[in-house]
C-alpha cells in the first residue's frame, strides 16, 4: 500500500510453499481487493479449509483467484511477486526433498520479465538464494527491508 498508493486492483503473486504465510495472505487479499495467483508444487498446495475460504472470499469481493504448479503463470501481470522460506522450522529433515521439489520455483528477473512492468518483490526474511535469487533480492524493485522495517512495528 505504502509502495503503490493503495492495494485494490493489484495482483500478487505467491511462488513457493503452501504455508503459514501464504494462508495469512489468502485470507486477506480479497478482502483488500487484490487477485491473488499462487504456485505451489504438487504436494506443497496450501491448506484445502484456506483455500475454500479464499474462494468464498474471492467470489464475494470481485477479486480473481489462481492455483497453479506454474510460477511463470502465476506471476503473468502481477505487480507483486512473494515467496518466503521452503524449508520452515521442524522441516529440516525434509530440506533435501523439499529442495529437489521447488526446483523452477527460484524467482529471477526470467520470472519479473512475465510480471507487471511496475512489479515489486517481498519476502518476509530471511532469505536463502535459492528462493530468490540476488539480482532481484537487491534490485530497485525489491522491498525486502521496507517491509521488515514496517513489520518491527507490530511486533
Amino acid at each position: 500500500q505504502e509502495h503503490y498508493g493503495g492495494l485494490n486492483g493489484l495482483t500478487v503473486a505467491w511462488i513457493g510453499d503452501g504455508n503459514n504465510v501464504l494462508h495469512s495472505i489468502m485470507t486477506s487479499a480479497a478482502k483488500l481487493g487484490m487477485h491473488l495467483c499462487i504456485a505451489t508444487p504438487k504436494g506443497f498446495e496450501p491448506d484445502l479449509r484456506i483455500i475454500k475460504i479464499t474462494e468464498r472470499y474471492s467470489k464475494e469481493y470481485g477479486t480473481k483467484l489462481l492455483l497453479t504448479t506454474d510460477p511463470l503463470e502465476a506471476a503473468d501481470g502481477a505487480n507483486v511477486l512473494v515467496t518466503d522460506t521452503w524449508i520452515s522450522m521442524g522441516q529440516e529433515e525434509e530440506k533435501k526433498e523439499r529442495l529437489k521439489a521447488f526446483q523452477g520455483y527460484q524467482i529471477t528477473m526470467q520470472t519479473a520479465k512475465s510480471a507487471a512492468s511496475n512489479w515489486t518483490f517481498l519476502h518476509c526474511l530471511p532469505r536463502k538464494p535459492e528462493e530468490v535469487d540476488d539480482e532481484v533480492f537487491y534490485s530497485p524493485q525489491s522491498l525486502v527491508f521496507q517491509e521488515a522495517e514496517n513489520r518491527k512495528w507490530t511486533i
